[in-house]
């Protein structure tokens, strides 16, 4: 039964936060862009609670994902692995709370300049946007760094599962190809969502395939590390 707790945690972990970040994100109405629009904030004021309560579930997932590599990291305490798998988890972790970072920043200033600019001029609505560009700017930084810094960790996570033949094989590969293509869409084009979507569904899809495959071979070699 011991033997058999860990990587329940782990599985669970990596299901519930990918499914979070995912549903959360979908959730959103509206969608806002790397920079904020007049019109984004009516949309937000017109589902606020709504609003706020996707973006914190969206944000949990962030979080809820970092606990998941962290606990399979220290499910390896005693194998080797750990020499490339628990810089991988410490890299994509930092590269997630730089992401969440970004995200909360979203979330505070469009559920509160949606509140705060209910029924103004669209002067004032436009006013408070450019207020926000230089801030803005430096958070497309943040998110840029946190999208290529997550990729390499997990780059490094995949190489190390891959190794020590930790977990199947799909759950490796996909770590490698998600890492690869994250970290070259970010600094191989100006940011742009809507190429990098692909991605954060594919990450998303990976953390919750990762959980339903670790729930499936909970008797397997990360069960035998405990």
């Amino acid at each position: 039964m011991q033997k058999r707790l860990a990587p329940r945690f782990i599985g669970y972990s990596f299901l519930v936060g990918g499914a979070m970040l995912w549903l959360g994100y979908m959730s959103l109405s509206p969608r806002v862009g790397a920079y904020f629009q007049p019109q984004d904030f009516a949309g937000i004021y017109a589902g606020w609670r709504a609003w706020i309560w996707a973006f914190r579930v969206h944000i949990f997932g962030y979080v809820i994902s970092v606990i998941a590599l962290t606990a399979l990291a220290s499910q390896l305490t005693e194998s080797e692995s750990r020499v490339v798998i628990w810089p991988g988890v410490m890299v994509a972790s930092a590269g997630i709370f730089v992401s969440t970072l970004g995200a909360a920043f979203y979330y505070h200033h469009g559920a509160w300049g949606a509140a705060a600019l209910d029924g103004k001029p669209i002067e004032q609505v436009v006013a408070f946007i450019a207020s926000l560009r230089n801030d803005t700017e430096y958070t497309t930084c943040l998110v840029r760094f946190g999208r290529v810094f997550s990729g390499l960790g997990l780059v490094l996570l995949g190489i190390g599962l891959h190794r020590w033949r930790l977990l199947p094989r799909p759950v490796s590969a996909g770590a490698i190809l998600i890492g690869l293509a994250s970290m070259a869409l970010t600094m191989g084009l100006p940011d742009n969502w809507a190429v990098y979507t692909p991605v954060f569904h594919a990450q998303a899809l990976w953390l919750v395939a990762t959980g339903v495959l670790v729930l499936r071979h909970d008797e397997g070699p990360l069960s035998a590390q405990g």
